[in-house]
């Protein structure tokens, strides 16, 4: 006989409750909002209902899968479910319940059902650290973001977009082969990148900046082969508590485009340490602009060298 295992975990946010479901209803903002997502798929949408896939950092490994998801706006519920699993993982569901406390104050419940593969005891040891992990961050994310919204002035997206005169796989193979970014690169200094698993990517790197500082960061990279590849930064510089990317390759008439969509949210709270005394979050935004474009700027412009370099040695 199979064992089901339960856990709840709560927490109680100044904001309207209604605010607060919003972000749990918005699967597609994850990534933003909650420090595991690193990205989010949805595959199905129907009235009230919807089927998506999800990768995201489990006890510093990266897991994917796939579940449905049943939304109550009317009772502030949202229930999951697992499809299709990733061991240690058997099954696992659960339901965010959102209850008014007052006008501005709201209860969130995080509730968890799960089964192990084969029972195994370290496996649910496993999955109930995870979970335990998980919830926490999403919720204290969850009450932070609920919070803090209409602050629009914390959060930024922008893209830069170059023409490449050449094979969009060639302009994938450079962006996707980041080991060799410390020699590709100038402003790449160190690169540590792990793919155990094919096209799930943890990638650490040391990068210059224009003052001549060192910033390492470390991130997940989700691949999809000659298209398109999204990161999370699970270690940021300080003025930034959220930083996701995403790199995609259009193929056109005479080549393809591709495109760096940054999606920011500032830490308010090192604007001043950062960037010094009378810094404002507007000065911390044009920097982040600024920094962030110019170097993934720089990325896509040696990988269109890259790739219509090999057009020409045909």
């Amino acid at each position: 006989m199979t064992n089901n295992h339960r856990a709840e975990h709560r927490i109680t946010v100044e904001a309207p409750a209604r605010t607060v479901f919003g972000l749990i209803a918005d699967v597609e903002a994850w990534p933003r909002v909650f420090p595991p997502t690193v990205h989010v798929d949805v595959l199905e949408r129907t009235a009230g209902e919807e089927r998506i896939r999800i990768w995201a950092t489990a006890n510093a490994a990266v897991k994917t899968w796939t579940s449905r998801r049943v939304l109550d706006s009317q009772g502030l519920r949202v229930s999951f479910r697992q499809e299709v699993s990733q061991p240690p993982v058997a099954a696992m569901g659960g339901e965010w319940i959102v209850e008014p406390l007052s006008e501005s104050r709201a209860l969130v419940r995080l509730t968890h059902d799960f089964r192990a593969v084969d029972d195994d005891p370290e496996g649910v040891e496993w999955i109930t650290r995870a979970v335990d992990r998980n919830s926490d961050a999403e919720l204290g994310a969850l009450g932070r973001a609920a919070e803090r919204a209409g602050a629009d002035d914390l959060s930024l997206q922008f893209d830069d977009v170059v023409e490449v005169a050449g094979d969009p796989a060639e302009v994938y193979d450079f962006l996707h082969d980041a080991r060799r970014w410390e020699e590709r690169l100038p402003h790449v200094k160190r690169v540590e990148l792990e793919e155990s698993t094919p096209n799930l990517q943890l990638l650490e790197m040391d990068t210059l900046t224009a003052n001549g500082a060192i910033h390492t960061t470390t991130s997940v990279r989700v691949c999809f082969p000659d298209t398109t590849i999204v990161y999370k930064q699970l270690r940021t510089p300080a003025l930034m508590s959220v930083h996701n990317g995403r790199w995609h390759i259009a193929r056109g008439p005479s080549g393809c485009a591709v495109t760096s969509t940054h999606t920011v949210v500032l830490n308010p709270d090192a604007v001043v340490p950062v960037l010094g005394e009378g810094s404002t979050v507007e000065d911390a935004r044009a920097f982040v602009r600024e920094a962030l474009g110019r170097n993934s700027t720089a990325t896509m412009l040696l990988a269109k060298e890259y790739a219509e370099r090999a057009v020409r040695e045909r």
